[in-house]
């Protein structure tokens, strides 16, 4: 398989801007002091790149279509977390072929292997597989355009605060799991969505060469400014006025006798 630079990566995901949803989603603590060994899933945000049309996924507003109150939800965990996914993948299903844009949803602790996990163990049912092909992570491709030295750790806050991301309804990770463990469902859902925005805008940032770093790295910095139009033109400038100057010197040494 041919390995695409991060240029023609992007050169992708422009063409296929009316086919991407950005999704990120919130969970219990991904340490081992839960009730289950994976962790629960709370709730789900995926936002229609292009047409910033939000879709929510939670257990709170499935406990409320069910005339579950706020205070029974903790005795139907199960039940409404099977429902939640599976109304999520049957969102999946009917937008068959879109692109996934996400952060670090890579693996089984945390990503689209977890979800599918979570839902077979609650429903005995595999979740509609998404390929991987389909999936394009946000994060990964920062570093590749930027470089792994040029944002300092923790990356996705070091990178908030440089570009505008720390809005009032984020959570940290540490705060997610308190507000799971409170019950504050609809606070939480609320971070799930503000993340999502903030990545839809981290994204366009990023095909506009506009994303804030810790560090820069100048090679990098060399490589974007060569790519601009203006220098793409100069340099155009400069070929033909050399060609010019060496045709004009060879047209002299032949009118020598």
């Amino acid at each position: 398989m041919i390995s695409l630079s991060i240029k023609e990566k992007l050169k992708f995901l422009k063409v296929n801007e009316h086919n991407i949803y950005v999704i990120h989603y919130s969970c219990e603590n991904l340490n081992d002091n839960n009730e289950n060994i994976s962790p629960r899933v709370t709730s789900i945000a995926a936002l229609h790149l292009q047409s910033h049309t939000m879709h929510s996924f939670s257990i709170h507003l499935v406990a409320e279509k069910l005339h579950i109150g706020r205070d029974k939800i903790a005795e139907n965990y199960n039940e409404l977390e099977k429902q939640m996914l599976t109304d999520f993948y049957s969102f999946v299903r009917d937008n068959n072929g879109a692109l996934w844009l996400h952060w670090n949803m890579s693996n089984i602790n945390y990503g689209f292997e977890a979800l599918s996990h979570r839902y077979e163990v609650l429903s005995g049912e595999r979740g509609v597989r998404i390929q991987d092909t389909s999936k394009h992570n946000l994060s990964s491709l920062i570093i590749e355009k930027y470089g792994k030295d040029s944002i300092a750790h923790p990356r996705m806050k070091t990178l908030q605060n440089l570009n505008d991301g720390n809005h009032r309804d984020n959570l940290s990770g540490e705060e997610e799991v308190k507000a799971f463990q409170d019950k504050e469902f609809v606070r939480l859902h609320k971070s799930t969505m503000s993340k999502v925005y903030w990545f839809q805008s981290m994204y366009f940032l990023l095909q506009k060469k506009g994303v804030k770093v810790s560090n820069y790295n100048w090679s990098q910095k060399l490589n974007n400014l060569m790519e601009k139009s203006w220098v793409k033109l100069l340099g155009f400038i400069a070929v033909i006025l050399t060609l010019a100057q060496a045709a004009q010197i060879a047209y002299a040494q032949l009118l020598v006798p």
